[in-house]
């Protein structure tokens, strides 16, 4: 197997590549691909031929070919959207691109070619409201979630006034995978009790449970997820902070480790990455510790194999490597590498 990393510099205009050693964690610079527009999130298809970027400056999303033998990208394709994407993922499927606005307040789904390229328009362009921060389907294809954090800034002047502010919200849709289309759940929301501002999720590996962090409340919460409407259920809310800090603090993504041992949400204020461990009966999670990183971790992934994480300083440039003790799922950093001015997404591919 080669392991390839990717790591957008939106202030650069450019995705860096990389080749990760699996034995030690290493990475080794390939090359630089020019994305202009300011490249910000990152998305692969599912069998890792097509990478996907959204342009936040130009306001594009944009595909590229992936060359398994060396990792090296070729644009196939874009699209405009005129708005600032923060998030995509393909549907299971790799036929669809879901994609979520922040400041505009839209989700949206655009077609895939066979060849993996974007170029057509949007099968669906949906208002919901300033603060969407993630848009992704379930484990079955059937349904997707688009959370809303609390207190986001923009807003939408063509809903009513009303509706124009973030409003801590989990939308519930359907989705077909027949034509990429979706439609409202029964409910068509979710909220949380307080301001905790759900912002990005992951789903458990073997149980019918998603975990979302939650960008205003510091904390993680896990919900159940009814595989035969789609509806989420909280079960457990716990905090990303150590007890007794009281500075600023906002969560960022959320990652899960391959096997389901161990979770992990990066702390920008605290500027810490926070490890859970993961019951294995129950899928609920205690708190392990936390493991400084540079300000501010915004972006960092877990790598395929389970045994390493990459975490982005968005005011350093650097990324930081880090080891995963597979008992405890405690991080030992292992590396410091300067990628470069405002890394936002850092990914990493099995081929």
């Amino acid at each position: 197997m080669t392991y390839y990393a990717y790591v957008s510099l939106q202030g650069d205009d450019k995705i860096s590549r990389f080749v990760m050693d699996a034995d030690s964690g290493s990475l080794e610079k390939t090359g630089d691909t020019l994305v202009n527009g300011g490249p910000a999130p990152l998305t692969v298809s599912p069998d890792h031929t097509a990478l996907y970027v959204g342009q936040r400056n130009s306001k594009q999303l944009s595909s590229f070919a992936i060359d398994v033998n060396t990792g090296d990208l070729s644009p196939t394709g874009h699209v405009d959207v005129g708005e600032e994407t923060c998030f995509m993922s393909t549907d299971k499927t790799g036929k669809y691109l879901l994609s979520a606005y922040y400041q505009a307040g839209y989700c949206a789904v655009h077609p895939i070619s066979d060849t993996g390229s974007l170029g057509g328009g949007a099968i669906e362009w949906v208002p919901t409201n300033s603060g969407a921060h993630c848009f992704q389907t379930d484990p079955s294809n059937r349904y997707a979630f688009l959370p809303h954090i609390a207190e986001g800034s923009g807003g939408l002047l063509q809903l009513a006034p009303e509706k124009q502010s973030a409003i801590n919200a989990i939308f519930l849709y359907k989705f077909d995978v027949n034509t990429g289309h979706i439609v409202a759940n029964n409910p068509a929301r979710i909220s949380p009790n307080g301001k905790d501002g759900p912002r990005h999720f992951c789903f458990h590996p073997t149980k019918d449970i998603v975990y979302f962090s939650n960008e205003q409340g510091g904390s993680v919460t896990a919900y159940d997820l009814d595989t035969d409407t789609g509806l989420l259920n909280a079960r457990q809310t716990v905090t990303t902070l150590p007890e007794g800090y009281t500075g600023k603090n906002s969560c960022s993504q959320i990652q899960i480790h391959p096997d389901g041992k161990f979770l992990y949400v990066p702390n920008r204020g605290h500027n810490t990455v926070a490890s859970f461990i993961i019951d294995e009966v129950t899928g609920e999670l205690t708190a392990t510790g936390w493991t400084s990183s540079d300000p501010v971790p915004r972006a960092f992934t877990v790598d395929p194999t389970g045994n390493f994480m990459f975490v982005g300083g968005l005011e350093t440039g650097n990324l930081l490597g880090f080891r995963i003790d597979q008992e405890s799922g405690t991080l030992t950093q292992i590396a410091t590498y300067q990628v470069g001015d405002t890394p936002m997404w850092v990914i990493v591919i099995e081929v």
